[in-house]
């Protein structure tokens, strides 16, 4: 089978097919057709589509292929083009386009679209919302930066001290979590809150604080977010116009597929904002996230406020997109592709095939049976046990530990005394000193995180380093006592310096390359 792969709208810098994924397609037994400058704007040229084993073809031969990959929905005299029991694979939004859908059936195109791939897990290198998400996250961050007019990172400077940012991103999902770890990275302190109270470590472990909502709710069964009650949404608001009062950048990235997006900041919040903020609006396209936000425009409020409703975040980084997206449709023709000989297989019993087929054999299939992807987890069944017995036992080992852990103690203490007894007065003060050494090199070794343990190790090669010497001084002493002390001190600091050292040796390989 042919696939082709045209030109997108002017406006859409994306192309649907890369050099990369050419070749791969190629290898799943297709042949390829790209239209002439169909990936100039994400910056492949043609010879590289070319190199990769495509045909270059005008723009009919492209539709006039068995199958046709785009980014959107072909105009309608490029549908025209299409013959009947062809295959058009895109992002088709259904729940908006129902007008489309029909238009499909009735040419009798078989439509998929990459838009509503489940929230599955084996489904998961096939989500474009996901992939996408991804970057307009992280180029929210860096629009955001454009313009704030002060640095991300904090900075201490002769001149004076410079504090950090502070980034608030409402909504920890693809697109939140990219934007948190990018503003992370520029040095910004950031926040985050979400509806799903169970993101709060994944928030964390980016860097962030979350910030709890006064009112949260459970996880979707289909993989999205559900829209909140009226009740939910007004304390929700609440939490978010006290903190983005407080911050310098707020990214909003709540947008529920089929659905005009949520108010999270209306013009009093907005008003609350310090003047030079800057609000990044992901949900610009559904309608936005703010009163203020306009679709694929930047506005500045009275009070100062900046609000950029960019609705091509992605798109400002083609090349990366276009490859995301490509490889996406790369995975579910993998996935149609059973023997990888070229023949695409619509195979309904499959949940994801299913899920994406809005039109097969003339008939419009959306929407799709429902996917259960969350589960309660299962209760936990109680095991047969004689919990009376359980709880003596553990009282009894217990017990036996305590009269372990005194006995040892109480040997420490014999031991201690008759050290005391046999030392010399002169020589008592010396046991303080060691005492008080051990307490606070107890305190000092277990107050350091475990990743420092191995460089605290070469540190104390000095501290070796200092009792070697004073071992070697002693060690021809006439007194064997002290000859055996000093002996058994220079072979321990001995081990424990070039112990450190090999280590230490060790660890520094791994950072070098090769």
């Amino acid at each position: 089978m042919r696939i082709g792969v045209p030109a997108e709208k002017p406006d859409q810098p994306l192309v649907a097919a890369t050099p990369d994924t050419v070749t791969k397609l190629i290898k799943l037994g297709y042949s390829v057709l790209v239209q002439a400058g169909a990936g100039a704007l994400a910056s492949y040229p043609d010879y590289q589509y070319e190199d990769a084993g495509a045909q270059i073809v005008d723009r009919d031969a492209v539709y006039h292929a068995d199958i046709v990959l785009t980014l959107d929905a072909p105009e309608p005299y490029d549908l025209d083009k299409m013959h009947a029991d062809s295959v058009l694979v895109s992002r088709l939004a259904p729940a908006r386009n129902e007008a489309l859908m029909e238009k499909l059936a009735a040419r009798n195109i078989t439509a998929l679209a990459m838009d509503v791939v489940p929230r599955i897990s084996r489904a998961q290198a096939m989500d474009v919302l996901s992939s996408q998400a991804n970057v307009a996250g992280y180029r929210a961050i860096i629009e955001a930066a454009n313009e704030f007019v002060r640095l991300f990172t904090g900075q201490v400077t002769a001149a004076g001290k410079m504090p950090p940012a502070h980034v608030y991103v409402i909504g920890a999902g693809v697109a939140g979590l990219a934007a948190i770890g990018t503003a992370n990275s520029m040095g910004a302190e950031v926040f985050a809150s979400d509806v799903r109270p169970e993101v709060a470590e994944q928030v964390n472990s980016m860097g962030a604080r979350f910030v709890p909502l006064l009112a949260a709710q459970e996880k979707s069964e289909d993989g999205y977010a559900k829209a909140m009650t009226a009740e939910q949404a007004k304390l929700a608001n609440e939490v978010y116009a006290k903190q983005s009062a407080t911050c310098d950048i707020v990214i909003t990235t709540a947008n529920i597929p089929g659905r005009t997006s949520p108010i999270l900041l209306d013009d009093e919040a907005i008003a609350a904002m310090k003047p030079g903020s800057v609000i990044v609006d992901m949900a610009a396209a559904n309608g936005g996230n703010t009163t203020q936000t306009v679709a694929g425009q930047k506005v500045v409020t009275a009070n100062g406020v900046t609000i950029i409703g960019w609705t091509d975040l992605a798109g400002r980084l083609p090349a990366q997109s276009s490859q995301l997206y490509a490889q996406n449709v790369v995975n579910l023709l993998k996935l149609m592709t059973p023997e990888k000989d070229g023949q695409l297989v619509i195979d309904l019993n499959d949940e994801i095939v299913r899920t994406i087929t809005l039109t097969d054999d003339g008939q419009i299939l959306w929407p799709p049976p429902p996917i259960q992807v969350s589960a309660a987890p299962a209760a936990a069944t109680e095991d047969p046990v004689d919990h009376a017995k359980a709880a003596a036992d553990a009282a009894r080992e217990a017990a036996a530990a305590k009269q372990k852990r005194f006995a040892w103690i109480g040997l420490a203490v014999v031991v201690a005394a008759a050290l005391v007894l046999v030392t010399p007065t002169m020589a008592l003060g010396h046991y303080m000193v060691f005492v008080l050494a051990i307490v606070v090199g107890f305190y000092v070794i277990t107050g350091v995180a475990h990743s420092l343990h191995t460089p605290l190790m070469s540190v104390t090669n000095a501290i070796s380093g200092i009792i070697l010497v004073g071992a070697i001084s002693q060690v021809g002493s006439s007194n064997l006592a002290v000859t055996i002390i000093s002996f058994l001190a220079i072979v321990v600091a001995s081990i424990n310096i070039f112990g450190g050292f090999r280590v230490t040796g060790r660890m520094l390989t791994m950072f070098q390359k090769g």
